[in-house]
């Protein structure tokens, strides 16, 4: 079979995941003409739709780090645009909960490390007003968060869409990118699918979340010290059998490996906990039961009437890890033509928590950075 012919193309997002749709938004929105690439059929099927569903306010990413300043920029206009187009959302608040004499200890720095990072909103409770908020909740105290929130990330991803459509942007779905090139001309690129292309775009944002590290890899041209190895976290969630007593978000103050066991609520006021933490060498989403007896002990701490056999294996996501094991977060790597050298190449790697609230506050830089 012959190659098929090349056409030239201004912009190419690769991913229709909550970044991918946002950039390509932005860009369609700037006058630009965009075709999103989506290696399966759907959009967000893979990070996108398998994550808390939280709104982050923005508290524990290092200060000055893109994490910590897309977070704040990106829920702020998130409110908004969820307020524009009548996205199901609620701002429903966060409980940091401290059960412990040395926990208690420790909520002060976390609201330190909050307005280093620009969130100035937290609110410090006694353990009696935690309780009268939360009469469920055991604390000795705790921090209120009120600009956290929950949101359908579907219904997210829809609007974007529309958006990008409205604007005159395209999606094509089962088109995944094999193999490309650097040229004088832009970058070209192969395209899979039940109908192959070739094209040549001006510009090209890897948002390919999971895939931005392979596709990377498959183009001639981009320097190899620009592109970051790719590891695997895996965080599986566990449901709760029948309706929780809490309306807010719990999290307890943090461990030394993550957030803790926390307890999310969706839209409909299903109760959920997790992620858990297991670094895995392949992608796999599968739940293991057994993996739920950890969470008993540690959800206990706060909510001391958890009843026996009430959680249920729900779902797994896997973060797009850039660093290994044991080693610190690393922060949102987004490098344009001036990190890179590629003239109209942006790439986002890393893209984990809090991407979802960051997504409009991405879209803005990937756009600053080209120009």
């Amino acid at each position: 079979m012959s190659a098929p012919e090349e056409t030239s193309v201004d912009c190419v997002v690769a991913g229709a995941g909550v970044v991918g749709l946002a950039i390509a938004r932005a860009l369609a929105r700037a006058g630009r003409d965009v075709l999103v690439l989506e290696a399966t059929g759907l959009v967000g099927s893979d990070t996108s739709a398998r994550n808390s569903e939280v709104i982050h306010a923005g508290i524990y990413y290092a200060p000055g780090t893109l994490k910590a300043r897309l977070c704040v920029e990106g829920r702020t206009a998130l409110y908004a645009y969820c307020a524009d187009h009548g996205i199901a959302h609620r701002r429903s608040g966060k409980l940091i909960v401290a059960t412990s004499p040395a926990e208690t200890d420790r909520l002060a720095a976390i609201d330190a490390h909050a307005r280093a990072c620009g969130v100035d909103d937290l609110q410090p409770l006694t353990g009696a007003e935690a309780w009268a908020l939360e009469p469920a909740l055991h604390a000795q105290a705790a921090l209120l968060s009120p600009s956290t929130g929950i949101i359908d990330s579907h219904a997210l991803m829809l609007a974007l869409r529309g958006d990008l459509e409205d604007a005159g942007g395209m999606i094509a779905f089962n088109a995944p990118i094999l193999r490309g090139e650097v040229t004088g001309r832009g970058v070209v690129i192969d395209v899979g699918g039940a109908e192959p292309m070739r094209l040549c775009c001006t510009s090209l944002i890897n948002a390919a979340g999971h895939g931005a590290v392979p596709l990377a890899r498959a183009i001639a041209g981009i320097p190899a010290e620009a592109i970051p190895p790719a590891y695997f976290c895996k965080g599986s969630y566990f449901t709760l059998s029948g309706r929780a007593p809490f309306s807010r978000l719990i999290y307890p103050v943090p461990e030394q490996a993550g957030l803790g066991v926390h307890l999310t609520l969706d839209l409909g006021g299903q109760a959920r906990f997790g992620p858990d933490t297991e670094w895995i060498d392949t992608p796999d989403y599968t739940v293991d039961p057994a993996r739920g007896e950890v969470f008993y002990a540690a959800i206990r701490r706060y909510w001391p009437a958890l009843p026996d056999g009430a959680l249920h294996p729900a779902y797994a996501g896997i973060r797009p890890k850039i660093v290994p094991a044991g080693t610190a977060a690393a922060d949102f790597r987004i490098a344009g033509p001036t990190e890179h050298g590629v003239p109209g190449l942006v790439q986002l790697f890393g893209i984990e928590s809090p991407g979802l609230t960051a997504s409009l506050a991405i879209a803005g830089l990937v756009t600053a950075k080209l120009g």
